[in-house]
């Protein structure tokens, strides 16, 4: 938590969009059905990071007393990217080219 954290901060000190997909989703409700595809993520919602510059208006879930914690103290580092495994686990990247090869080995290449 504290890694994706760092990355959340760094990112919005750079100026860039968080671009994370449970916001997409959250801003979705009831139309979302497991799958996001490239015109949600291009979808306007106030909550789709992928769009919307900053934090959304509200938290998108009731966060834990880790995640809090991880949001008061993020891990220190210089990436700006994760993709989820699939295990549970996430693969940080620096750079965007890092983060696209990570994105076709755990998601687009997932069986």
């Amino acid at each position: 938590r504290g890694e994706i954290a760092g990355v959340f901060v760094r990112r919005l000190q750079k100026g860039m969009r968080l671009q994370t997909d449970p916001t997409v989703i959250y801003g979705m409700g009831d139309s979302y059905v497991g799958n996001i595809t490239r015109a949600d993520l291009q979808r306007q919602n106030a909550y789709n990071t992928y769009v919307i510059e900053g934090l959304p208006p509200t938290p998108i879930a009731m966060p834990g007393l880790g995640s809090l914690e991880a949001a008061v103290h993020p891990a220190a580092g210089d990436t700006l990217y994760f993709v989820a495994k699939g295990d549970g686990s996430h693969q940080f990247s620096r750079t965007l080219q890092e983060h696209n090869a990570a994105v076709r080995r755990y998601i687009l290449n997932r069986d």
